[in-house]
C-alpha cells in the first residue's frame, strides 16, 4: 500500500507553468516595486490637484495589473509598465480637459507665451520645481511623454517605442524641450541678477 497522494495532473501542470511564466499579480509586484517612484512622478507630472493625481496614480496601478495579463514579453517589463502608465494619463488629460481651466499648448507655443512666473522666488528650491511641474503639465500629452520618460533616464529608442513615434522624432523633442526650459528659467535668473 502506497502512502503517497494522487495529485490532479491539470494541479500540477497549471504549478509547473505558473513557475516558469510570472503570472499577473507577480508582473504587477515586480513593476510597482522598481517603477513606484517614477509612476507617482508621472502622475505629478499630469495632475496638480492631490486628489486627482491620486486617483490618477491609483487608476495608473489598476490599468497596469489589469495590463499583465496580456503581457507577452514582446518588450522589457519597463517599457510595458511606462505605455500603460502614459497612455493611462494620457486618457486621463482627455477625459479633464474640459474641466481644466489652462488649455494644454505645443511646445513651439509654449515659448512664445509670456513668463507669468514671478521671478523673485526661484531662489526657493521648491518654486523651482513647481515650476517646471506646470509647464510640463502644459505641454501636450506626446510632449510631456517624451519629458517625462528622458528625465526617467530611458533612452531615445526606448522612448519611441513607448510612445509610438520615431527615435530621432523623440531626440529632436527632447532637444528642443531642453532649450525651451534653458530659455525659460535663464530668463527668470537675469531677472533675479538684476534685484
Amino acid at each position: 500500500m502506497s502512502l503517497s497522494r494522487s495529485v490532479p495532473h491539470d494541479s500540477v501542470t497549471a504549478d509547473t507553468e505558473s513557475a516558469v511564466t510570472p503570472n499577473q499579480d507577480d508582473l504587477y509586484a515586480r513593476a510597482a516595486a522598481a517603477l513606484g517612484p517614477s509612476l507617482a512622478r508621472l502622475a505629478a507630472a499630469y495632475e496638480l490637484d492631490r486628489a486627482h493625481r491620486e486617483d490618477l496614480l491609483q487608476n495608473i496601478h489598476l490599468a497596469l495589473w489589469r495590463s499583465f495579463a496580456t503581457f507577452d514579453a514582446k518588450c522589457s517589463l519597463r517599457t510595458w509598465a511606462y505605455r500603460v502608465a502614459h497612455n493611462t494619463a494620457a486618457t486621463h488629460v482627455l477625459r479633464h480637459k474640459r474641466a481644466r481651466l489652462s488649455q494644454l499648448v505645443s511646445l513651439e507655443e509654449l515659448a512664445e507665451m509670456p513668463d507669468e512666473a514671478d521671478h523673485e522666488r526661484l531662489v526657493d528650491e521648491a518654486t523651482v520645481i513647481e515650476r517646471l511641474r506646470t509647464l510640463v503639465r502644459r505641454l501636450k500629452p506626446i510632449d510631456r511623454d517624451v519629458l517625462l520618460l528622458y528625465l526617467e533616464g530611458m533612452e531615445a529608442a526606448e522612448i519611441a517605442d513607448v510612445v509610438g513615434i520615431s527615435a530621432s522624432n523623440v531626440a529632436q523633442k527632447v532637444h528642443r524641450t531642453k532649450k525651451l526650459l534653458r530659455s525659460h528659467f535663464q530668463s527668470g535668473d537675469d531677472h533675479a541678477d538684476r534685484q
